[in-house]
């Protein structure tokens, strides 16, 4: 040969594609030198690191493959009574994150006591295997809120779970598709539950306008028998609601605040929340009218808007009522366009200054398509607002229905608020503390979240 064996293996043998034919070759010179061709011997005797007490590779992989076919022993399960603890730790959280979710089916959210609320079989303890038996057993609560202990009594847990969720507030957070925000809403929404507390001044002041709403009410009762004032009676908390929020609006920054509203409690929000004179309303009940106060066509009383400048500790915040014609929702898309106008004029890019606020009855927000036409477009950029507040008042009537299964198909008449993932908490009227604390938590969250995603 005119090349060496060594150079002939480097360009033909040794390639890729032979590398099985050498491995095999390379057996059998591990257990016979002799076997192979002399040529072959040398090269696999000069490689570096060959031995004649090398292990065959054969021999390696029946090893390999034998321990493979045998039975491993197995790591000891943990004994049956850390084992059931285990199981119960976690029958807990899930009945943690149940009550999160479907809490606001058995909250008390009925005044009148009417509405029969069936406890789902859910929230049952029999149904994650857990029993009156475990509730002076300790568990871990997974809460990421310094407000709830880490680890408390079972029967201590159901107690705050009641309390959050299923008492006079009722939250609905699980539609929300987006986990941080989600998880964002149920963290606050505990923690402010669970900390919330009015000072005596704040209990006063509640007392205070629920007193003027229902003087006011009384009164146009009694003088004006007969003649249509849409009375806000039953919904009462409304006042100190509006109250507290643009009080809260001035705290987070708030300037301008735009309301619209249908007719029923609008008397009650001129003269109590925007401060128009009574004796103005009372000569309107009475055909009386100042003239040189008159602006646009002299529309009946319960249509007109009004405007005021309302002091807060934070400076004054400008508060506007949208005039309203009969229609009742058209109002939506007028308060949100001129919010965007406001908005635009002042540079208010993520609606930080400028707050849309829609009072809605509960039968209208389930029943008139410009609800849903609104909402549709609340994200688009062309018309959005940074979100508006809204608030349904629920008389269980609507207009001319006694129930309300037969006034809409869906379970509550908020529900059409999902189709855009709205956060949404319902709250029982006759306790005026949790109105106004659903309503400051949502203006800190509203102001807290967009801060916190940028």
């Amino acid at each position: 040969m005119s090349q060496s064996l060594a150079d002939q293996l480097a360009t033909t043998a040794l390639s890729g594609g032979n590398a099985g034919f050498i491995e095999d070759l390379y057996e059998k010179y591990l257990q016979d030198p002799a076997a192979v061709d002399p040529a072959w011997a040398k090269y696999f005797s000069g490689l570096k690191g060959s031995s004649t007490s090398e292990v065959a590779h054969s021999e390696v992989r029946e090893r390999i493959t034998s321990r493979q076919d045998q039975p491993q022993p197995k790591t000891p399960a943990p004994s049956g009574t850390a084992d059931a603890a285990s199981a119960k730790q976690g029958a807990v959280s899930r009945l943690i994150q149940v009550y999160a979710n479907r809490g606001h089916l058995i909250a008390n959210l009925d005044p009148l006591g009417l509405e029969e609320r069936i406890k789902p079989y859910v929230l049952n303890l029999e149904y994650f295997g857990l029993s009156d038996a475990d509730l002076d057993t300790e568990f871990f609560t997974n809460s990421r809120n310094k407000a709830i202990p880490e680890r408390i009594k079972l029967r201590n847990i159901l107690r705050d779970l009641k309390f959050i969720y299923c008492d006079t507030i009722g939250a609905e957070f699980a539609h929300v598709s987006d986990s941080d925000e989600r998880i964002w809403l149920q963290d606050n929404f505990q923690a402010a539950r669970m900390q919330q507390r009015f000072a005596v001044d704040e209990k006063k002041n509640i007392l205070w306008q629920l007193t003027a709403a229902e003087g006011l009410e009384r009164y146009l009762h009694t003088k004006y028998v007969g003649q249509k004032r849409f009375s806000l009676e039953g919904g009462d908390s409304l006042i100190p609601l509006l109250d507290d929020l643009v009080q809260q609006g001035g705290k987070f920054g708030v300037e301008e605040t735009i309301i619209g509203m249908a007719h029923r409690g609008r008397l009650n929000v001129l003269v109590n929340l925007l401060g128009k004179s009574p004796k103005d309303l009372f000569n309107e009940f009475e055909g009386h009218y100042d003239l040189t106060k008159l602006r646009g066509s002299g529309d009946v009383k319960y249509h007109k808007g009004f405007s005021s400048d309302l002091k807060t500790s934070y400076g004054n915040v400008h508060v506007a009522l949208a005039f309203n014609p009969s229609h009742l929702e058209i109002v939506n898309a007028v308060v949100e366009g001129s919010t965007r106008a406001r908005q635009e004029r002042r540079g208010d890019a993520k609606g930080d200054k400028v707050l849309p606020v829609q009072i809605h009855g509960d039968a209208a927000f389930a029943g008139q398509g410009v609800i849903m036409e609104t909402l549709q477009l609340s994200q688009a950029r062309g018309f959005y607002t940074g979100g508006s507040v809204h608030v349904i008042v629920n008389n269980q009537v609507g207009f001319t229905t006694s129930d309300p299964h037969d006034a809409r198909s869906t379970l509550y008449c908020s529900d059409v608020a999902k189709m855009v993932e709205a956060p949404i908490l319902h709250v029982n009227a006759d306790d005026p503390e949790a109105v106004c604390f659903v309503t400051r938590l949502r203006c800190a969250s509203s102001r807290a979240w967009r801060s916190n995603i940028g």
